[in-house]
């Protein structure tokens, strides 16, 4: 989706070295000098069958390194902290289903880099099974921050769950929804919707362990069909698994629908 990409393009990009633990590879950069011995955050994703852990993107932050630029509004010179982030791939447990990733709170170096955010998620595996011109959309991804910074991504927190050993624990509902989109080209997308946006956000500076644990529902799936023409009374329909059909105020499935609808066939059983 457009709009995912060009959230996705706003992260940093510049590489910096990392000491992932729990078999994550070990990058060398003479910028950093990470210190696991003084603190680390254990990352673990619950990953249901039919999706798949994505790349973690994790963001550090200097206060000492900081950049000049001038404001938009009144042209006028500000400073702002310099940030750096990475690509990383969670490990598997073996013989399980979860995915793990251990995070270097002080990333050391001259910059005195330290933990920020991280994003992370899960999509679905197979996206093909919905056809061969299919292709991934949006959706179940989280953002953690660790510090009072804003993400790369904005947005208020959505919720916060920090217990008082320092565990941040989020639990999701998911449903597949299969959209077909006309304006901009033909497209068709599997994406994972929830009560969320794109990213569940929320913010835990004391956290020293992040439990994500997405519940798949993929017999719920909804398929919505975009306009062909953009004109006023033009929108998107959405075919919901019990077999009706509606238009929505947002571009986004009903959830509520959604979850009565599945409540109410677990009712039945």
């Amino acid at each position: 989706m457009p709009r995912l990409q060009q959230m996705r393009s706003s992260i940093a990009t510049t590489v910096l070295a990392l000491l992932f633990l729990s078999g994550c590879q070990l990058v060398r950069n003479s910028t950093l000098s990470p210190k696991p011995e003084a603190g680390t955050i254990q990352v673990t994703i619950k990953v249901p069958e039919e999706l798949v852990a994505r790349d973690m993107q994790v963001i550090y932050r200097s206060t000492k390194c900081t950049t000049t630029y001038r404001s938009m509004l009144d042209w006028e010179k500000r400073t702002r902290d310099n940030y750096a982030g990475l690509h990383l791939q969670p490990v598997r447990r073996p013989g399980t289903d979860l995915y793990e990733a251990t995070l270097a709170v002080n990333g050391g170096g001259a910059c005195r880099w330290r933990l920020s955010n991280a994003i992370f998620g899960v999509s679905y595996r197979d996206p093909s099974k919905f056809g061969s011109d299919v292709k991934l959309g949006a959706g179940g991804g989280l953002i953690v921050m660790f510090d009072e910074s804003a993400s790369a991504h904005g947005g208020p927190n959505f919720k916060a769950s920090i217990s008082a050993e320092g565990v941040a624990s989020v639990k999701q509902n998911y449903y597949p929804w299969l959209h077909e989109r006309f304006l901009g080209g033909d497209r068709k997308s599997i994406s994972l919707t929830t009560d969320a946006d794109i990213f569940i956000r929320f913010r835990a500076p004391n956290a020293r362990a992040v439990h994500f644990e997405p519940i798949f529902h993929p017999q719920f799936l909804v398929r919505s069909i975009g306009p062909k023409v953009k004109r006023k009374g033009e929108s998107t329909v959405f075919f919901y698994p019990d077999g009706s059909h509606s238009t929505e105020s947002r571009t986004e499935p009903s959830f509520k629908k959604l979850e009565a609808m599945r409540q109410a066939a677990e009712a039945r059983l």
